[in-house]
């Protein structure tokens, strides 16, 4: 029986219905542009007319719908759990993967009582100085609302700055960072075009320090805990044994096809960007050491499977509670530390 689309916006909105049970309702449509995953009511399923189609357009049922479910999931832990700590985030599809599977946000927020304001798609560039006044800082204001509550900042920026894709264009980042290859296996450096990538961690240094800056000039928010990380090493497709076949998008969409266009074999590519990924460790690093309560998880290793990813640049459910789990060791340690968990 078909319910109208009034009904299935309820579902959607509705915290206690499961993701399964919105995914009866929706299909999966690939994404196009910047990486927000997308979903199209199904017709057989929802009685919509002319103007709810044009409404659905315009929504595009994706990060709305998890982030709106999240926020009042969080309310509801507030009134729930009281006496867990309280964290916000803001971040990329790390933290926001809408709806598939559950992303690191999720498994932390078993834990702790966790405000929301990450976006699938989502850059470094977008959250700090991004053209969208409603989006641009958004952590700002997140933060200022709950400065009397709030034990630590999660942020997750970078990775769409470097290995996603430009969220105007929806090209893969690494095209402008790679050179073609030259026939050496071995040479590692000598395929990252070190302007280009140099320019890229100037940028996201700039950024990051922006952030902290703005967390610091508020007096409640001047030892507060900030987690930050630089992601893991990736699987390029095509890998050896590789049978990840995601329905949002395909399967060589951020790494693949511009590897393959700079004719750099796979095993190679995977040690190219892990370096850049360990360069963007070291920059956090540098940060780290700089300000005693920065702490940067470090996830290398935790999704040492294939089987972990989802697809070329997340992971699955089961390889994102592993990196759940490292940042759970971090930021009890940190609260522990700081008085706020005991």
């Amino acid at each position: 029986m078909k319910i109208t689309y009034d009904e299935f916006l309820n579902i959607a909105r509705d915290p206690n219905v499961s993701e399964q049970e919105l995914l009866k309702y929706c299909d999966v449509v690939e994404h196009t542009g910047a990486f927000d995953i997308h979903f199209r009511v199904k017709p057989d399923m929802v009685e919509m007319t002319g103007v709810d189609e044009e409404f659905e357009s315009a929504l595009q049922i994706g990060n709305w719908a998890s982030r709106i479910r999240r926020y009042w999931r969080f309310k509801e832990a507030l009134k729930d759990h009281p006496d867990r700590p309280m964290l916000i985030s803001e971040g990329d599809s790390w933290f926001q993967f809408p709806i598939l599977i559950d992303d690191v946000v999720d498994h932390l927020s078993a834990h702790y009582n966790i405000y929301s304001l990450g976006a699938a798609g989502d850059t470094a560039q977008n959250m700090v100085f991004g053209a969208n006044r409603a989006r641009r800082r958004e952590y700002l204001s997140g933060l200022k609302s709950y400065k009397d509550q709030v034990s630590g900042f999660l942020f997750s920026a970078a990775g769409n700055d470097i290995i996603g894709e430009d969220p105007d264009t929806g090209v893969a980042a690494l095209y402008s960072i790679l050179k073609d290859f030259n026939g050496d296996i071995q040479d590692v450096a000598g395929h990252i075009d070190r302007p280009a990538f140099d320019e890229k961690l100037r940028f996201l240094k700039e950024a990051y320090g922006r952030v902290l800056s703005d967390i610091r000039g508020i007096d409640e928010l001047r030892n507060m805990p900030v987690f930050v990380h630089g992601y893991d090493y990736v699987f390029p497709y095509k890998w050896e044994g590789d049978t990840r076949s995601p329905l949002h998008a395909a399967k060589d969409e951020w790494l693949g096809e511009p590897l393959s266009e700079r004719n750099i074999p796979s095993v190679l590519g995977r040690k190219i960007i892990s370096k850049m990924l360990d360069e963007l460790y070291e920059m956090l690093q540098g940060l780290a050491a700089r300000d005693d309560n920065v702490i940067v998880v470090d996830c290398r290793g935790a999704m040492a499977n294939l089987s972990d990813w989802i697809d070329e640049i997340h992971g699955t459910s089961a390889g994102f509670a592993k990196v759940a789990g490292r940042f759970k060791t971090a930021i009890d340690r940190a609260l522990v530390a700081q008085g706020a968990l005991t």
